[in-house]
């Protein structure tokens, strides 16, 4: 009984409120709360969107960094391992889709840059140009090298053009875009657009320099070089950040030579020669 008078009063209370409200006041509040709810919503997609974004530019960046390390660097630069064709056709197509790059112009100028380390002839020394200069415009001194056709005939002569650089693979433009055009297939417009800029910075303006600018100009060295080790920077790297290990033994596909630093890039090209992938040629010895 008393339960029964308790709802009656519930009933009373509720015709009350919504006669002295009305009802356009009690729609509105309801509208209002469905908006407030519809802001809520969209805001939650927008933050998973910028989250998806960046770790797609991340893995992006990642990948093109250890190709970058394994393919052009170990492998074409200084010959201390070989890939199997196909692996090595899928490395220049990601290549030319994520970074655009031609392995001519890159070994080219890593190649002379290990002739004239630091000293005048060095395409991007920052002992020589600044600190600030390679750090910042490190892409610059690496393109303006790369344009010098003595650099290329001289520096990379076994890398001739082939029947698929000059059909695909030298025009890197072409491979930018197409690759921004099935990140926005699979992002969609904004988001694949997003995603390949903020990829592009991270490589580029970020990661690069640090390891071109940083690299010859602070961290440890157990060598006796002009390069530094930066053990925290080679986990995203790929291992290039160990600079002082590869200065001191070029031709070494391992770059980590103590139980305190890792080399990401070894621990890919293990898997790969596991799977008869990767040929390695050479291998340092640890450093005392």
């Amino acid at each position: 009984m008393a339960a029964a008078h308790e709802r009656a009063g519930d009933r009373l209370r509720r015709r009350s409120v919504y006669a002295r409200v009305g009802p356009e006041a009690l729609l509105s509040r309801r509208a209002g709360n469905y908006v407030a709810a519809s802001w809520s919503n969209r805001a939650i997609i927008n933050s998973l969107h910028i989250v998806l974004i960046v770790l797609v530019a991340v893995a992006l960046t990642e990948m093109a960094v250890l190709i970058t390390s394994i393919y052009l660097h170990r492998g074409l630069a200084h010959r201390s391992l070989v890939l199997h064709p196909a692996a090595e056709l899928l490395c220049r197509v990601l290549l030319w889709l994520t970074t655009g790059q031609r392995r001519q112009e890159w070994v080219a100028v890593h190649r002379k840059h290990h002739t004239f380390t630091d000293r005048e002839g060095d395409p991007h020394s920052p002992q020589l140009l600044g600190f600030w200069r390679i750090q910042l415009f490190n892409v610059y001194y690496y393109a303006r090298e790369a344009r010098k056709a003595d650099t290329l005939r001289r520096f990379a002569p076994d890398l001739a053009e082939d029947r698929l650089d000059r059909l695909v693979f030298s025009h890197g433009w072409t491979g930018l875009a197409a690759g921004t055009g099935a990140l926005c297939l699979a992002l969609g417009l904004w988001a694949g657009a997003a995603a390949m800029v903020l990829h592009a910075v991270l490589y580029v303006f970020v990661l690069a320099p640090l390891i071109n600018g940083l690299g010859h100009w602070h961290g440890r060295q157990t060598f006796r070089n002009s390069a530094y080790n930066i053990r925290l920077l080679s986990y995203v790297t790929g291992g290039e950040s160990l600079h002082n290990n590869h200065h001191a033994h070029p031709r070494a596909p391992k770059f980590s030579m103590s139980r305190l630093e890792y080399d990401p890039s070894w621990t890919v090209i293990r898997v790969l020669a596991a799977l008869r992938v990767v040929t390695v040629h050479e291998v340092a010895a640890e450093a005392s």
